[in-house]
């Protein structure tokens, strides 16, 4: 399929061309029909799927026939990331329209985002704190929004948005369309979306499979006071052009940062203690390679997509064996190939029991290092936080920094 036969207007397809676009994914060719003929839309898909393009494209099209000084399009997106990455799509596939657009998030100050409001926003992409704040200031208003979309709702819920979302949602016209996007279905993801989303096109679209074939997956057993060396042996071979390592905690990702730079490998840290400013700049010498290394905790590194990242490391393996999947797949884009390596200490055991079992397979051992562990190889327990996330239905997990929520 092209997106010719998506029947998409000149201007979009012309954007496309020039990002160098030829087919649709299968998320972009399901979803796309569906919200061009105002349809709500309930889909499952993964970050790098192609998802954001599958909602942004429609939504131009249905906007750029009117103009009003108010917005017509709301995009609530979890993190700071995910929407000034969703506001870049806008902007680069709506270059040949005339609309325009705005990104509020918080991490920053409001005023230039106010202003921004003011001048008049056809689409408004923002997470929900900082939004609500504005709306509740007098500088948001919502009465004339036709489009609604919600991205990676299942994030939303873990991260705890749920009250923001209902407010926001209470001040929406009653009559509007509903995009849905989460990259799990759980029940309570089903249920939160029967309040939003009628008649709604159902989207599955499940790319963990054929993405993990596609990486070359290792995993070293090591002590946990050996994983710096590890870490800093591997990183000076020369096949290690950008990579992001993986860890669990802000702190833990400052240290490893710390000790790659006083080695002399270009690293920095990027996490939710980061200001925006700091975490934009160091996510553009990323993509630029003035930066080789990008250490980053699960939730600032949500929806960053960077191509051709040629490793992931998992520092810290995830409580979550679902957060090993994502993670591995930032460096397997746009059917690229990329290599995962992972460290396992004793303590990890239990998680790449369960990273295993999710994946249908068993990891490659990488035992012709230095700092090989057989205590950790052959232990059979877990850390008590690692049995707490597997016994307890992960409910009450903190995804975001890997600490039980408090109650």
């Amino acid at each position: 399929m092209t997106f010719q036969e998506l029947q998409l207007m000149e201007p979009l397809l012309r954007a496309v061309k020039e990002e160098g676009y030829a087919h649709p994914t299968p998320i972009q060719a399901q979803t796309i029909p569906s919200v061009l003929e105002k349809r709500d839309v309930l889909g499952c898909a993964q970050t790098g799927t192609g998802k954001t393009a599958a909602f942004v494209l429609p939504i131009l099209q249905l906007l750029h026939t009117k103009r009003s000084r108010n917005a017509r399009a709301l995009i609530l997106a979890p993190t700071r990331e995910l929407a000034a990455q969703i506001v870049q799509n806008i902007r680069v596939y709506g270059k040949y329209l005339h609309l325009s657009s705005t990104v509020i998030f918080g991490g920053v100050p409001q005023n230039p985002q106010v202003h921004s409001l003011q001048r008049g926003a056809d689409i408004i992409v923002a997470t929900p704190g900082r939004l609500l704040d504005l709306m509740n200031q007098g500088y948001v208003r919502l009465q004339e929004i036709e489009i609604f979309v919600l991205d990676e709702a299942d994030r939303m819920l873990d991260m705890g948005f749920i009250d923001d979302i209902k407010q926001i949602i209470h001040k929406l016209p009653h009559k509007r369309q509903s995009l849905f996007f989460s990259a799990t279905l759980e029940p309570k993801v089903v249920a939160f979306a029967k309040t939003l989303v009628h008649n709604p096109v159902h989207v599955t679209i499940s790319p963990e499979k054929p993405t993990v074939e596609r990486i070359q997956q290792a995993v070293f057993f090591v002590n946990k006071e050996k994983k710096d060396e590890l870490l800093f042996q591997l990183l000076s071979e020369p096949e290690m052009q950008r990579v992001i390592v993986f860890t669990q905690m802000k702190h833990v990702a400052n240290k490893v940062a710390v000790m790659l730079s006083h080695n002399g490998i270009r690293a920095e840290a990027i996490h939710g203690n980061k200001s925006q400013g700091a975490r934009t700049a160091s996510l553009e010498r990323f993509k630029r390679g003035t930066v080789k290394v990008l250490v980053a905790t699960d939730i600032a590194a949500r929806g960053i997509d960077v191509e051709s990242i040629t490793h992931v490391i998992n520092y810290e393996l995830p409580i979550e064996p679902e957060t090993y999947v994502h993670r591995i797949g930032r460096t397997a884009r746009a059917g690229a190939e990329g290599q995962a390596l992972s460290f396992c200490s004793k303590e990890e055991r239990y998680a790449l029991r369960s990273i295993e079992s999710l994946i249908h397979q068993q990891i490659h051992v990488i035992r012709d290092q230095p700092f090989h562990s057989d205590t950790a190889m052959h232990a059979t327990g877990g850390a008590p936080s690692q049995r707490y996330g597997q016994r307890r239905g992960r409910r009450n997990f903190r995804r975001n920094e890997g600490r039980p929520r408090r109650r």
